[in-house]
């Protein structure tokens, strides 16, 4: 399994595992689709201020407050909890988002829906930087969509202090009778595809099964463990097992890393991708279909994409970077929830999450039943 304690060690080498495992788990419904907007961008162009639409505690606002400024634009950051209400909002148009930060298979969901501008390639030289693994991924071929951003693993985070050292390494702390001792200190990801994909990588399923009676056995599970669950909740995941208040918390691989080496003893935060495996995910910057302000878009992402400032991002919240070039700014120890040497025999069971097409509603009906 994929383990990590606080502090963690230099494991910057992350970037060539992602570089096969990306590459590894392409697919998706990325190509094709409704027709899409074309960007046309000068290097460097803006045409009004920055709206950034990104999942919360995910990029240090005077990072872009100092893009704001250099570029003289004002800028706003809005946060959403999951893939699935960004995409609703965007999808009905008017969001008045200029960028947004969907994963790998929301991407592909977001372009087939003809809800993503496709990017001008000469307004984002930048995107050199990125690793050869992460270019032209199977949820956006080509890459003419979206560049990536961070990316990571969905796993759990617990406090040691009270679970000690010895305690199974499993989904089972969360859908099996493990789960009993620490009922009402756990908490759950509020996303359909992160909550049930953990529920199904428990039963021994694939995270993208477009099986009926596996998506149904997985919600009555989840179901079935609400009982023991504090919250669904993304954004304050790390907040909650910081603060006590839960001692076992599904997140994601760098969520809760920050938050636990800000605290007087970090050792006692570990976090890991169970025994039965886990998601393996990609975030990417994406531009809006009807973006009003789609050229200070390309500049940003261009700007975040130098590798001085991609790694000021991977070192503020403790992510795997996707950028080559980031790699000799980041600090030590940052990246070690992506390194090689931490993932031992689980690899070949941690899976990317796919677009599953019109099964998706699916997924959201079943998450929603779980969550009565």
């Amino acid at each position: 399994m994929l383990a990590t304690r606080f502090p963690f060690s230099a494991a910057v080498a992350a970037t060539a595992l992602a570089a096969v495992s990306v590459a590894a788990c392409g697919g998706g419904s990325g190509g094709g689709g409704a027709e899409t907007p074309v960007a046309d961008c000068e290097l460097g162009q803006t045409d009004g201020p920055l709206r950034l639409f990104n999942w919360a505690e995910y990029i240090d606002e005077e990072q872009v407050a100092e893009f704001a400024q250099q570029f003289g634009v004002e800028y706003s950051i809005d946060a959403f909890e999951s893939n699935e209400s960004m995409q609703a909002l965007v999808s009905a148009g008017n969001s008045n988002f200029d960028l947004v930060v969907p994963s790998d298979y929301m991407v592909g969901i977001m372009i087939a829906g003809g809800h993503l501008m496709q990017l001008d390639p000469d307004a984002i030289p930048n995107v050199t930087n990125i690793a050869e693994g992460f270019r032209d991924p199977g949820f956006d071929p080509g890459s003419a969509h979206s560049v990536p951003y961070q990316w990571g693993y969905t796993g759990i985070a617990v406090n040691t202090d009270v679970l000690g050292d010895d305690f199974p390494r499993t989904w089972g702390l969360i859908f099996g009778p493990e789960a009993d001792e620490y009922s009402g200190r756990i908490s759950v990801l509020n996303g359909a595809r992160d909550a049930l994909g953990a529920a199904l990588k428990y039963l021994g399923y694939s995270v993208n099964t477009t099986d009926q009676p596996q998506l149904d056995e997985a919600s009555a599970l989840l179901a079935d463990a609400k009982e023991n669950i504090l919250a669904f909740d993304t954004d304050a995941a790390d907040d909650f097992l910081i603060s006590g208040e839960t001692v076992i918390a599904h997140s994601y691989s760098g969520q809760v890393f920050a938050a636990a080496l800000a605290t007087d003893d970090p050792e006692k935060f570990e976090f890991f991708v169970p025994e039965e495996g886990g998601i393996r995910w990609v975030d990417n910057f994406a531009i809006p279909f009807d973006a009003p302000h789609p050229c200070t878009a390309h500049t940003f992402i261009n700007w975040m994409l130098q590798g001085e400032q991609h790694a000021r991002l991977t070192n503020w919240n403790s992510y795997g970077s996707p950028n080559d070039a980031a790699t000799e700014f980041l600090d030590p120890g940052v990246g070690d929830s992506v390194a090689p040497d931490r993932l031992a025999g689980a690899a070949d069971l941690i899976e990317g999450l796919l677009d599953t097409g019109d099964f998706e509603i699916q997924y959201t009906d079943a998450f929603i039943r779980a969550k009565g």
